[in-house]
């Protein structure tokens, strides 16, 4: 097949492409990119040779530019992770949110619409969050079937993303998938979001800071294993469906962070005065910050017989080590002298 897989330089998305490469070398990949602060090219390096990987620079907020790449390239097939995804970044900015997740996400439908008309055979998987649903109590986990109720403009744009696809199946008959997964983790991840920033900051003993009293759950998710499970949604879902991929793996945000303390100490041979917990900082809230999330992913463990392999911790030992082997990434990404990477490389 000829897949697209939009945002395949980004943490999920590049996991996503190597993943697809490896499972399926028969497949023509097409990674549409836009490469902005969290787009990575180098996160792809090893697959620069493969003559069945393509890079596309393009931006989704450029509806002509959309059309044509299905058309140019033959499109059979698109996993759709393309998305700015910071709550951080979407309070302080919310713009680029709504003009990439709602508007992006539509002129990718139409693009699919107009080119793949009314075959069945093609499909468009939407890779979205579990953070659509809202904040949980202290029981229960969000399944399918369960109420959307954003509360930032981040989750809020992605909720409209997935209403999109939706209608765009029962208005048009496109052939869709959603998936709505927990937080991952792993490889590649850029160092603003959580569990690369605590390691990050660790290393550079500086402080790790933890919003409230960091009671806050999240259920957390090997980027490998959501990858396996996106692989099998696109090839055996069911016309129409949503899937929710999660973890069954809830911790507290307080916890995670003496975890990778701990962990981080043992590696680096640190103890007493010198462990990594004496830079925890508490600091103020983030507004609207929900408090527990959880995924009841049953319905992958039924219809397609997943179920994430690896455990957080084990996890999470292998993410440090990776993250410690690959210090140079690290310093590249946050210094942003990738970029001129890029414009040897690609002429962007």
């Amino acid at each position: 097949m000829r897949i697209l897989i939009t945002g395949g330089a980004g943490f999920i998305g590049s996991n996503l492409v190597l993943h697809w490469l490896q499972h399926h070398p028969q497949d023509h990949v097409f990674n549409l990119d836009a490469l902005t602060y969290a787009g990575n090219l180098l996160n792809l390096k090893e697959v620069e040779g493969n003559s069945n990987y393509h890079f596309l620079h393009a931006d989704l907020r450029q509806p002509d530019v959309v059309k044509n790449i299905f058309i140019e390239n033959k499109i059979e097939g698109v996993l759709h992770l393309a998305a700015e995804s910071h709550v951080d970044r979407s309070i302080s900015g919310p713009a680029d949110f709504i003009e990439t997740n709602i508007l992006g996400t539509f002129h990718l439908l139409e693009a699919a619409r107009s080119y793949w008309g009314n075959s069945p055979d093609p499909r468009f998987h939407h890779v979205s969050t579990d953070e659509v649903f809202g904040s949980l109590g202290p029981e229960g986990a969000f399944h399918e079937e369960t109420p959307y109720a954003p509360n930032s403009p981040y989750s809020a744009s992605k909720a409209s993303s997935d209403h999109l696809v939706r209608a765009y199946h029962h208005t048009y008959g496109l052939n869709v998938v959603t998936t709505n997964c927990s937080n991952n983790y792993g490889p590649f991840q850029f160092p603003e979001k959580l569990i690369p920033l605590l390691i990050h900051n660790c290393l550079a003993e500086r402080s790790l800071p933890v919003y409230g009293d960091g009671r806050n759950i999240r259920d957390w998710l090997y980027v490998k294993d959501h990858c396996r499970a996106l692989d099998l949604v696109f090839h055996r879902g069911q016309t129409g469906e949503c899937y929710n991929i999660g973890g069954s793996n809830e911790w507290r945000n307080l916890d995670v962070v003496h975890l990778i303390c701990d962990l981080l100490d043992k590696e680096l041979g640190r103890s007493g005065d010198d462990s990594c917990r004496k830079l925890i900082t508490f600091v103020k809230d983030r507004p609207g910050h929900d408090q527990r999330y959880a995924i009841d992913p049953r319905k992958m463990l039924r219809e397609l017989k997943w179920s994430p392999e690896l455990d957080f911790q084990m996890g999470l030992l292998q993410t440090i080590r990776w993250y410690l082997n690959n210090q140079a990434w690290v310093e590249q990404v946050t210094s942003g002298s990738y970029r001129e990477y890029y414009r040897q490389q690609y002429n962007v």
